[in-house]
């Protein structure tokens, strides 16, 4: 059996998520953006904003930077690949930073007020930019495939006003009310900041374990499948925050931020979006009948969630260890 086969295979299966998956996502979500957020302060991104440069190369590189390397690493490697496995991927790229990336730039000694608001920034925009950006790319993708003849979908239709309302309710909403709580209880604001922060951490690894145990004989099974391809994914997209911020010569404080914010992805987002059965109907994502099954996606965005943990760590522990300009001076 081929790699293309074998990543075929994976369309066909099924995860055994359970009902309710997706609101627990989306609730663990809310309170870990609540958390976040009562780390943000009007003065905190006035502070990045007096110097845009490093945030807004860092939200490009984010937004456009990403979504493009990964549609080019999906033509180097397309003739190896399954539509559903490419979407996946594109998904992935257009989910907004990951929800533990803070945790990881303050670990690498990087900007954390960057962090912060570069975290911000994308979530508040993530309603409008992550369903432009999967429509954007995700036709792009399936324009080429169709002429190639490897899938039947004309066209993604992407419901954008149930992907803005679930990012909205999930992203947004929790941001806003913890600035709120912030503002107006400040001192309580900053005793609860730090194991609210643990707490939301230890509850989505839990909730990342939580969906990986009940299905550890298909991953161990599909894992050598998917294993290689998201660590070459995650790699590119540490690679396009390194490299993006190196060419614009931001401060390496900077660089270590901007570098974990493009590569620590929201895959928590993308996978209560795939379960969304107003956004991927099942009568067309997921039916035997046409053909069409989503497996490969859940895969892709599922093994993110588990393995940008791992990485983030062992990135961020590589940046600690070694001192920036100021420590050695």
């Amino acid at each position: 059996m081929g790699i293309r086969e074998q990543f075929a295979s994976l369309d066909a299966v099924n995860l055994n998520l359970g009902g309710g998956t997706g609101l627990v996502m989306g609730i663990v979500l809310g309170l870990i953006m609540f958390g976040i957020a009562l780390n943000i302060k009007a003065q905190t991104l006035k502070d990045v904003f007096v110097k845009p440069k490093s945030i807004l190369t860092g939200v490009i590189l984010q937004w456009i930077g990403l979504p493009l390397v990964t549609f080019i690493l999906i033509m180097i490697f397309n003739k190896m690949l399954t539509p559903m496995v490419c979407l996946g991927m594109i998904l992935v790229a257009c989910c907004p930073g990951g929800n533990i990336s803070n945790f990881m730039s303050t670990f690498a000694k990087g900007n954390i007020e960057l962090s912060v608001s570069m975290t911000a920034v994308a979530t508040v925009a993530a309603p409008v930019i992550t369903p432009l950006n999967f429509w954007l790319w995700g036709n792009l993708y399936l324009q080429f495939a169709g002429r190639a003849g490897e899938l039947t979908i004309p066209q993604l239709v992407i419901p954008f006003w149930d992907i803005f309302n679930t990012v909205f309710m999930i992203l947004g909403i929790p941001i806003v009310l913890g600035m709120l709580f912030n503002h107006y209880f400040p001192k309580a604001a900053q005793k609860i900041t730090k194991p609210f922060s643990i707490f939301s951490i230890v509850v989505f690894i839990a909730m990342v374990l939580g969906m990986f145990i009940p299905n550890w004989q298909l991953f161990v099974k599909y894992i050598v499948f998917i294993f290689f391809l998201v660590l070459i994914h995650n790699a590119c997209a540490f690679g396009t925050g390194f490299g993006g911020a190196t060419l614009m010569k931001l401060p390496k404080k900077d660089r270590r931020s901007v570098t974990i914010e493009v590569g620590i992805q929201n895959s928590g987002l993308g996978l209560t979006l795939l379960l969304n059965t107003a956004i991927f109907k099942p009568e067309i994502w997921n039916n035997p009948e046409t053909g069409i099954m989503y497996g490969g996606m859940l895969f892709v965005t599922a093994w993110w969630g588990i393995w940008h943990i791992i990485s983030g760590l062992t990135l961020a522990s590589i940046f600690r260890a070694k001192k920036l300009p100021e420590e050695t001076a």
